[in-house]
């Protein structure tokens, strides 16, 4: 793929180091599944290099032409992808694609994480999205929301961890006060790190394990980096 767009995969970042393993393996599978595709890491947030930064380097000696694709490994569109990543491509010769989410491969996996954490149809579910004040993050998340419940026998709610409403435990109380055998939070979150810790605290029986690490969410990017070439 000589002469193609660097794609840089662009994270929030995190203190936890077990959230920056996961980050690093979508990054490594994006690169497995591309060979020859030069793949760079970037974040908006805590880590560096920063995303202005991370292009920057991308468009060195550069060409003429699109030289650099800005791929969120974010779950909706918010602050970040709009703001940090759109001011990092701005009047460069490079471009933002769309966030991971929505995507039925999100609620795929999701399904999956579910049925490891035990859960069942006789327990309540309560999707936790981290959250944002930007109305289309939130029909961003209401759309995984409906593919999860296409997939899932049981009936599944939603809570987000800030901004948005309702929070993740009032929603876990909502889902309790249905008589349901457990209320299980199914964690729409990409990595472990500050929002993920939190969920234990929500007052579920079960919380699941993020997304990532899944081969799947490699594929969404490289869907992402092809569809802002197009």
């Amino acid at each position: 793929m000589t002469g193609a767009p660097v794609l840089v995969a662009c994270a929030h970042g995190t203190r936890s180091a077990a959230g920056r393993a996961v980050v690093r393996a979508l990054v490594e599978d994006v690169r497995r599944l591309r060979p020859g595709l030069e793949v760079r890491e970037a974040f908006v947030d805590v880590q560096e290099p920063a995303v202005g930064d991370a292009v920057g380097a991308a468009l060195a000696g550069a060409q003429d032409g699109l030289a650099a694709v800005v791929a969120p490994l974010l779950l909706s569109t918010g602050v970040h992808v709009r703001h940090d990543i759109g001011a990092a491509v701005a009047g460069r010769p490079a471009v933002a694609a769309e966030p991971l989410g929505p995507d039925d491969r999100l609620a795929g996996i999701l399904v999956e994480r579910l049925t490891d954490a035990g859960a069942t149809a006789d327990d309540a579910v309560v999707l936790a999205a981290a959250g944002s004040s930007d109305p289309a993050a939130v029909v961003a998340v209401g759309t995984v929301l409906d593919a999860l419940r296409v997939r899932w026998p049981g009936p599944v709610t939603v809570g987000y961890g800030a901004a948005a409403r309702p929070d993740v435990a009032t929603a876990v109380a909502e889902a309790r006060a249905t008589g349901a055998r457990r209320v299980v939070v199914a964690s729409y979150l990409l990595a472990p790190g500050h929002f993920h810790g939190a969920l234990a605290a929500a007052g579920a029986d079960v919380v699941t394990a993020p997304l990532g690490p899944h081969p799947d969410l490699a594929r969404v990017v490289l869907d992402r980096y092809d569809a802002a070439l197009r």
